[in-house]
């Protein structure tokens, strides 16, 4: 995967006719992206800024059926995402895992309401079930989540769901869309749609962000998979076209893990807003969240309010022995969720369905648009599958569901190196061959020279907060030792790119003023 051959190429090839072009590079775009070319058309898939840069790196890290949705009865929703969560673990089990929930319960009929709920839950899973729920009491609790708050404590309701690296899933479904011979182009920026005589759309102009050049691009199909961003692409097509997305605001914050002292997750079914709070362990930290804010605006980069941090805060403080502080955050991120719903029908964003929706514009645009990352496969298997219906593809079986997304058959050999794939074999020869580049670049980080050398080789990257911020998690696990190491990050990467001093700088100096939004 490298960008500026990418680039020459387009621009060689520039009277290629493609059969698919993704607008996009999200969950929802890479997974289209993946099923058209294993399906075997020609796919190019385009994202204005990086992989994964808005909602898709910045979600509650779970595979998981919801919960939540089972309590406002979208029975099918719930059923089809832990068919999907199963998918998702069996064909990325290097980036995917079975994580222990408890639901501390505090009065009766808590027990049994879920007790029972959870039971049913994992008859909706059926064969695809990760682990049983069951009750425990307060001193089995208590052994697994010892943190907890005790006072009125009754036990807990012990279910599985999954755990993921969304970030890192992104860049192996770009991987595996470039292996099955898609191209994919972070960067380029859809400028505006190409259409026939007959006012039908037959490709994009794009612009290089990099230097500004124009692309411009003929597919037979065009899918607007661009999240949140979803209507500025619509009224591309069509100006007067009405709004399909209500945005809302999911905040999480980061805690070191002796605030839990747990490789259990916690999750409170009630909180003040309507909402669930999840207390997960993850890469050595505790992620904790979500809020629910109804939005008016979106961005690519989405800011916290400070009402939000301190729900979060103050929800979690109530089932903490030691309360979590504002001081106490290594991050905070948040990231907007694409609900597909009229904003003039509802004004509370916690009820709106997570079911994704597509359609068919009348000059041929295809647009999918909500939903959720554990349901991204059949939502691109979907969204294929209605170009195909419309005669824009020839009919061409899905494959997607036994795709393997990394060839390792070894996890457990390469350790934390796992979440590279087939890259972390490539990591530990390099290591292998300088051994000092084996060691961390930060007391803090987990992150060695090697591996942001393989990153900046492999993925990539063109500013310093895609290798920071989601090719590794920097930015999430600890913001501030994520400023330490920017300069290092720079150096590497205009090594090996060869950039100047300056642009090291301004690299720099952009990510500082970036980090001010995650503390």
């Amino acid at each position: 995967m490298n960008r500026q051959q990418i680039i020459k190429e387009l621009q060689d090839q520039s009277e290629i006719n493609w059969d698919i072009i993704v607008i996009g590079g999200g969950a929802t775009g890479l997974g289209v992206a993946l099923d058209g070319a294993s399906r075997g058309y020609k796919t190019l898939l385009l994202e204005q800024s990086d992989f994964a840069k808005a909602t898709s790196s910045r979600s509650t890290k779970l595979v998981h059926g919801g919960v939540r949705y089972m309590a406002q009865g979208d029975l099918l929703l719930v059923m089809e995402a832990l068919h999907e969560r199963g998918i998702m673990l069996k064909n990325a089990p290097h980036l995917t895992f079975n994580q222990e929930f408890v639901i501390p319960v505090y009065t009766t009929w808590d027990t049994i309401m879920y007790t029972v709920g959870l039971k049913f839950y994992d008859l909706l899973a059926g064969r695809l079930s990760m682990g049983k729920s069951f009750f425990i009491n307060r001193e089995k609790t208590l052994t697994r989540l010892p943190l907890l708050m005790q006072k009125g404590l009754k036990g807990g309701v012990v279910y599985h769901d999954g755990q993921f690296d969304d970030s890192r899933m992104a860049m192996a479904l770009a991987r595996s869309c470039v292996e099955k011979g898609g191209t994919v182009l972070n960067y380029c920026k859809v400028k505006s749609l190409m259409k026939n005589i007959d006012g039908k759309i037959n490709g994009v102009t794009a612009e290089d962000l990099a230097t500004g050049n124009e692309l411009r691009l003929r597919a037979s199909l065009v899918i607007n998979a661009t999240g949140v961003f979803a209507d500025d692409i619509a009224r591309m097509d069509d100006p007067d076209s009405q709004p399909t997305i209500r945005p809302s605001q999911g905040v999480h914050i980061v805690l070191d893990k002796s605030f839990l002292q747990s490789d259990s997750a916690i999750m409170i079914p009630k909180t003040s807003d309507g909402r669930v709070l999840f207390a997960i362990p993850w890469y050595d930290k505790l992620v904790v969240g979500t809020t629910d804010t109804p939005l008016n605006t979106i961005s690519l980069e989405p800011v916290a309010l400070e009402e939000e941090i301190n729900f979060i805060l103050s929800t979690a403080g109530k089932y903490f022995i030691k309360p979590p502080r504002r001081e106490d955050i290594l991050c905070v991120f948040a990231g907007l969720r694409p609900l597909a719903a009229n904003p003039e029908n509802t004004s509370s964003t916690k009820e709106v369905s997570r079911r994704h929706k597509i359609s068919l514009s009348s000059s041929g645009l295809l647009s999918i648009i909500g939903g959720k990352w554990t349901t991204y496969r059949v939502m691109a298997e979907e969204t294929i599958n209605k170009g195909i219906k419309a005669g824009f593809l020839e009919n061409r079986k899905c494959v997607t569901s036994d795709l393997k997304l990394t060839k390792l058959s070894d996890i457990s050999s390469s350790g934390r190196l796992h979440i590279y794939g087939e890259g972390s074999a490539e990591i530990e020869k390099m290591i292998k061959e300088t051994p000092a580049s084996g060691l961390p670049v930060n007391k803090g980080l987990p992150y060695t020279k090697a591996e942001l050398k393989w990153i900046i080789r492999n993925e990539m990257p063109f500013r310093i907060e895609d290798v920071l911020a989601r090719r590794t998690r920097a930015l999430l696990l600890d913001a501030r030792a994520s400023v330490e190491i920017a300069p290092e990050v720079a150096r590497l990467m205009a090594e090996e790119t060869g950039y100047d001093t300056k642009w090291q700088h301004e690299q720099v100096e952009s990510y500082n003023q970036l980090v001010k939004n995650y503390l």
